[in-house]
Parts: C-alpha cells; structure tokens; sequence
C-alpha cells in the first residue's frame, strides 16, 4: 500500500511539473519563416499560420520576408498567440483588391486575441485603382479588420480609401503606425489607442468630397469603446473631418497631435446622430499646426476635465488594466 506521504509528494511534483509547462508553453516562441522565393518553411502567410495548431498557446513568431505578398490572410479566434513580422513596412506588404462588405472584403482579418504585427503593411488596392477612374464609385474596401482582444500593431502600415482599418471590437493598440484613407478610414467599436502615428488623408481628386477621418461606433454609457489619437500627426490633402458620429456615443479624442492646414473648420460631422450631441465625446486637446484652429469647431464639442482626460490618455486606464501590452513584449 502506498503512503499518505508519497502520493501527496507525487501529485506535488506533477501539479509543479504541469504548470511549469503551462508557463513555458507562454514564454517559449517558435519561429516560421514566410519567402516569396522559397527560402523559408512557406511562400505565403496564410500557410503559415494555417500551420499553427488549434488553440494554440505558445507564442509563434511569423516572420515575413520582403515582397509583396498578393493574398487575402485569416487568423481564426482558435490561432492565439501569434507575432507577425515584417522586415519593415515599406518592403514588406500584404495586399489584396476585394470590396463590398467590410467584414468579408478585408485584405487582413484577425478574430485571435493575443496578437502581434510589426514592420508589415497591409493594403487593399481595390479603391486605390478606382481613384484613376471617374465612372466608377469608392466603396467599402478594408485594408486590415481587427475583431480581437488584447492586438497590437507596431511601426505597421493600413493603405485603402474606404473604410481603410476596421476596429471593430477589442482593446487595441497601435504605436509608431502610418494609416491612410479618405472616408471612414479608421471605424469601428474598438477601444484603441494610437500613439506616434500618422493619419494620412487622400481625398484630393477621388471626387469624395470632404474625407472623414474616424467613424467611431460606441452606442451606449456603460460601453467601453473609443479611440485616442496621442503625439500622432495629421496630413495629406483635404479637406477632411476630424470624424463623424456613426452611433449616439461615438468617442474620439485626438491629444497632443499636429494637425496640417486640412480639417475642416467646424472639425465634427454630426452624422445620423442629430439629437444625440450631448452623449457623443469629440475632443481635441492640446493639439497644434494650421489645422487645429479651434475657433470654428462644431459647438457641441466637448470640453474634457483633466479628470476626464487622464481616463483615456492614461495607457493602463483606458486599454491596459491588465498589463497586457508588456506582457505581449516580452516576446518581440
């Protein structure tokens, strides 16, 4: 008959040898390399992450190899920890040319929480071709749709027209990015932040009129949705709004960025929303250059207490409570 005393020293050891397996299963980082030419395990990115195992929970780096890689990529919500990386943005692209439905045309789309990209722009080229062709109408084309938990982009590119980075649910964080567009080219219902990045309006030419910069969609109170533009950078051809209101609380607070002599005077655009002024919170907040001329703006934007403020410019308050994003970088 076996002991009291062993059996408790042996389930010790395998409850200890479990979770020490648990914990590398987190910390180790398998590498797979994408190359056009044939030089890596993959030539394109979806096979290589078709390659990562269901609920996988070991973080897997991608790295991608310089070119243009012309092909639609998935990451499904059971394909967890995954680092996607480029040689840098410029040399190493992803793009497509579909359009139509937002959620199904995008060129990039990720339903995986735990999620890394950096060095990688993705693209639609699908309105970009269109803009040379005055018979045809911009349309829906989503270069990136991110419907994920817990997803940051670092020094990535999001080149479209229309509807450029769906944000649409999760906390999201996007540093040191170059994101560009003409109409609602940053939408959505995630709560994000951008930090050191540039907005890049193309609407001169494309018969859009005005271009809209953010088309943010929280619907209510209690939600916790908006995005947060901080020390980023504004510029391109206007004229454009700074954002327009898609639902009854929509959320945009631009902070400490410059502005080029492009925004409209009023700056907001009521939408469908007239009615609901005093629940939206548009805001502009120590912000600079030609473009941030505050003497025109809208009436109804808001004026936020440092209070106020501190809840959305406070990285850990607004979408790091759980320290997610140096967790995440311990794997870069």
């Amino acid at each position: 008959m076996v002991s009291p005393k062993v059996i408790f020293y042996v389930t010790l050891t395998l409850f200890l040898f479990l979770n020490v397996s648990k914990a590398q299963n987190k910390t180790s980082t398998k590498t797979i390399i994408v190359d056009k030419s044939g030089k890596g395990q993959f030539t394109t990115v979806q096979k290589a992450i078709d390659s990562i195992p269901s609920n996988n929970k070991q973080w897997t780096t991608i790295l991608v190899n310089a070119g243009v890689y012309k092909e639609k990529v998935k990451i499904t919500s059971d394909k967890q920890y995954i680092i996607l990386k480029g040689k840098d943005r410029l040399s190493t692209v992803i793009e497509w040319d579909d359009s139509g439905n937002s959620l199904e045309s995008s060129t990039f789309q990720l339903y995986a929480s735990n999620f890394m990209a950096r060095g990688i722009t993705f693209k639609n080229t699908y309105n970009l071709v269109l803009v040379n062709d005055a018979g045809e109408k911009i349309t829906w084309a989503p270069a990136a749709l991110v419907n994920a938990e817990k997803a940051s982009f670092y020094e990535c590119g999001f080149v479209g027209i229309q509807d450029t980075l769906t944000d649409l649910q999760g906390r999201h964080y996007f540093y040191n990015c170059y994101i560009e567009g003409a109409v609602d080219f940053i939408w959505g219902f995630g709560q994000s932040l951008y930090q050191n990045s540039e907005i890049r309006v193309q609407s001169k030419g494309i018969g859009v009129g005005k271009a809209f910069i953010t088309a943010q969609g929280r619907q209510s109170d209690s939600q916790a949705s908006g995005f947060v533009f901080m020390y980023c950078k504004v510029t391109g051809t206007g004229p454009a709004y700074l954002g327009r209101a898609y639902k009854s609380y929509s959320t945009v607070v631009y902070y400490q960025s410059s502005f080029d002599n492009i925004i409209a005077p009023e700056g907001w655009d009521i939408m469908r929303q007239a009615g609901n002024e005093k629940y939206i919170t548009f805001a502009e907040v120590q912000c600079k250059g030609p473009g941030a001329n505050l003497s025109k703006r809208v009436k109804w934007e808001k004026t936020l207490s440092s209070g106020a403020l501190q809840k959305f410019i406070d990285r850990n308050l607004f979408i790091n409570q759980d320290n997610w994003i140096e967790e995440h970088l311990k794997h870069v």
